[in-house]
């Protein structure tokens, strides 16, 4: 009874002795972790100074992302044998130069992806790697300063595809108006006077007009977070069904040195793309379709894998 007692009573010590150890390492805990949130704010507050710096600003991000499978026997399925697999990659470059009465802003973005199904069990299958995602858009922007915050600009854009139909259709824009800079991180251009050439053998669908572009891109890092989002809009003063808009948003978390987990998602709207699918390339073709016949679908993109940065 003796020895019962003296165990309960050490056990009892012991428990209180490491309950006292744990609030005191959690006291020690919380100023090392204001000491490092003061200590990350500085460095984020020179970062943004150097930002602001004139001259060249140069980097690159993207995500890479991919899968490959194997099945044999696997009854379960509708297709018991087969190999599949899907990969992707993005980018996204830029190039700026600041200064103190100009600015000059380039931009590139490309996301291309490839998927394959191969049925074991038909010889007759396609078992290569096909075309999934295919966007390439290159943009550059000319400022000539008016105050801190605005400008009278020049912009380029291209849009197009590289995989198959290269500039079948592409996106030319041609523009003059005004940006704006409300904080260094945030760009918006507004071009009034904007032409959209397209360039197409499908010309019955596709047509160039005059017409409005305005333009939103966002990028910032925030320690291990960095993310980008851009917005592309065209909007034809001849008709609304020559008008286009492409959001795409891009975010990555560096888990080590440069590479991390990424993920990117595109929004698009094209009435001319829809139609031109509808009639042309469908599995069942339309070719009686009309602007005002089709349902004009919102068309998306996502990627989800290892990121990168330069």
């Amino acid at each position: 009874m003796k020895k019962l007692l003296l165990t309960a009573m050490a056990s009892f010590v012991l428990v209180v002795a490491s309950a006292q150890t744990a609030e005191e390492l959690k006291a020690q805990i919380a100023p090392k972790k204001d000491s490092i949130a003061a200590i990350q704010g500085r460095v984020n507050a020179l970062q943004a100074q150097l930002d602001a710096l004139p001259g060249w600003k140069i980097g690159a991000f993207g995500t890479i992302g991919g899968s490959l499978s194997q099945f044999n026997n696997w009854f379960a399925q509708g297709i018991p044998n087969n190999s599949s697999g899907n990969i992707g990659f993005t980018v996204n470059a830029f190039a700026n130069l600041q200064e103190e009465k100009f600015f000059w802003r380039n931009a590139a973005n490309v996301n291309l992806a490839w998927v394959k199904l191969d049925d074991k069990d038909d010889p007759n299958d396609d078992d290569s790697f096909r075309q999934a995602t295919d966007v390439f858009n290159i943009s550059s922007l000319y400022g000539r300063k008016l105050s801190e915050h605005l400008a009278i600009s020049a912009l380029t854009e291209y849009r197009t595809t590289l995989l198959s139909n290269f500039n079948d259709p592409g996106y030319l824009d041609l523009g003059v108006g005004a940006t704006w800079t409300p904080i260094p991180d945030l760009i918006v251009v507004i071009h009034p006077l904007n032409y959209n050439f397209v360039f197409s053998k499908e010309d019955t669908i596709f047509e160039s007009s005059m017409g409005a572009k305005i333009v939103a891109d966002y990028t910032k890092q925030i320690g291990a977070v960095s993310f980008k989002s851009n917005l592309s809009m065209f909007q034809s003063y001849k008709s609304s069904d020559l008008s286009n808009w492409t959001w795409t948003n891009s975010f990555s978390y560096t888990l080590w040195k440069m590479i991390g987990v990424g993920f990117d998602f595109g929004l698009r709207n094209n009435k001319q793309e829809t139609l031109n699918y509808i009639v042309n390339r469908a599995p069942t073709p339309d070719p009686t379709a009309t602007f005002d016949t089709i349902d004009n679908e919102l068309q998306t993109y996502w990627t989800l894998g290892l990121s990168y940065k330069f």
